[in-house]
């Protein structure tokens, strides 16, 4: 562990906390008799602490928003500051923050690019790009990926991909789910990258041919899928999907609610790849979730659509000021501060040598993929059948033990069914990376029982 002062120590105060949560707290996708939250008292940099004293390295980013780290003082300073000046004003009105939030995010998408929706988080964003290629085509279909996760409001979770999306598939809102490319895991029966692009993207032909192009608006991707297992997609598809949608009178929708400002090491997850959406959906790390925020980037054909034409569409707290503030605050100290290259360089350097390394010493590692600061361990029973670790969709004590372990030894995680995320702030440095990759060697040491191969 990092050597660090003291942290102060009230477990009544935690106690009464908790309570008080557990009284009136009704907590998302969770069956509320069986959950036991985490008390937690405060946060910095890479850390948060409970009210007992006990620090955690934040192995989780929360849900993999804080990119810039906890407590960042430009951030908070920014936020303070624009409270004492404008709380909040409504959307029919110019505001200095929220048009220049809307320029400093315009200016990190590629050319013609030009305006910013903006939401309230990431679900309302995909709501809107969805809203947005229907208006600017006539046509209804959105095809989207399973194993993706798009967002918790109606038209996002039955575009989700995941098992989230089962207990609200209630109605039909158009969309239809396709296999997207998962070479370890392939569908396609794969042996190579260029065989998982190549019968990725003839499946999705296939799928818009059967469902008729004349019908579909958009296909939505996560640019690399986040919750659903962090998998970059192999050479060649992105643009494959781009020459299909073309082809087709087709918008292709990047969400990079996840993936997007500095997560994959680059201010897009898109730029690691030769390909150019249509709409663009971001939230979560453009002001690392201080103030709840998100949008959708529009190309300029789109926009046109609206020129004469009114957006049926709005929010009560679109681009809200304190949160547009913690934009700019966030994008110009990631500027200033060089975030997007370090998070590339610690993905390089340290995550991604540290868990290949990790993936060889240990067999319940079936797969050790990602890029920057965004990573999973894909947890196996057997490396022969790649049978997961806990059923998709659910947990098991395997699991539980893990996490369990992990945080003993100090360290907050990410997990989703059978996978382990590693997804830290983008400023975690070299050594607290170091010290994150020894307590996972720790923990996955006392869980090798597990493995039956």
């Amino acid at each position: 562990m990092v050597d660090a002062p003291a942290l102060p120590s009230d477990p009544a105060r935690g106690r009464e906390v908790y309570d008080l949560d557990r009284a009136h707290v009704f907590h998302s996708w969770s069956a509320q008799g069986l959950i036991s939250p985490m008390v937690l008292a405060g946060a910095e940099g890479s850390y948060v602490w409970d009210y007992d004293g006990s620090r955690y390295l934040d192995l989780s980013s929360q849900l993999v928003n804080t990119n810039i780290g906890h407590q960042h003082p430009k951030v908070v300073a920014a936020i303070q500051e624009q409270a004492a000046r404008l709380c909040t004003i409504a959307p029919q009105h110019a505001n200095d923050v929220r048009g220049e939030a809307a320029r400093l995010i315009t200016s990190k998408a590629p050319d013609g690019f030009t305006h910013v929706f903006f939401t309230n988080g990431g679900a309302e964003a995909v709501e809107n790009a969805v809203r947005m290629a229907r208006l600017h085509t006539g046509r209804q279909k959105v095809l989207t990926r399973y194993r993706s996760y798009h967002g918790g409001t109606q038209t996002a979770v039955t575009a989700t991909g995941d098992p989230r999306r089962w207990p609200n598939d209630w109605w039909s809102s158009g969309i239809v789910h396709f296999f997207g490319p998962f070479r370890y895991r392939s569908p396609f029966h794969s042996q190579t990258d260029e065989e998982e692009t190549e019968r990725a993207l003839h499946h999705l032909e296939q799928t818009i041919r059967f469902e008729g192009p004349n019908t579909i608006a958009a296909v939505m991707l996560e640019t690399i899928p986040g919750t659903a297992g962090i998998m970059p997609p192999p050479p060649g598809y992105l643009a494959g999907v781009r020459e299909i949608c073309d082809r087709f009178g087709i918008l292709q929708i990047l969400d990079e609610v996840m993936a997007g400002f500095g997560r994959a090491g680059s201010w897009f997850a898109f730029d690691h790849y030769d390909v150019r959406p249509d709409l663009i959906t971001f939230a979560k790390g453009v002001n690392s979730g201080y103030v709840p925020l998100g949008g959708v980037i529009i190309s300029e054909p789109v926009v046109e659509t609206f020129t004469e034409r009114v957006y049926p569409g709005g929010l009560t707290y679109s681009g809200h000021p304190l949160a547009c503030a913690a934009a700019v605050a966030t994008i110009t100290a990631m500027e200033d501060e060089g975030i997007v290259a370090h998070a590339r360089h610690i993905g390089d350097k340290v995550l991604g040598p540290g868990l290949a390394e990790l993936a060889e010493r240990h067999p319940v590692i079936g797969e050790a993929r990602g890029v920057g600061v965004f990573w999973a361990l894909d947890l196996v029973k057997n490396r022969e059948t790649k049978e997961e670790i806990a059923p998709y969709g659910g947990t098991s004590e395997a699991m539980a033990s893990l996490l369990g372990g992990l945080k003993r030894r100090g360290v907050l995680p990410f997990a989703n069914y059978h996978r382990l995320h590693v997804v830290p702030p983008c400023t975690i440095s070299e050594t607290e990376a170091k010290e994150a990759l020894a307590i996972l060697d720790d923990a996955l040491g006392d869980f090798a029982g597990y493995y039956e191969g």
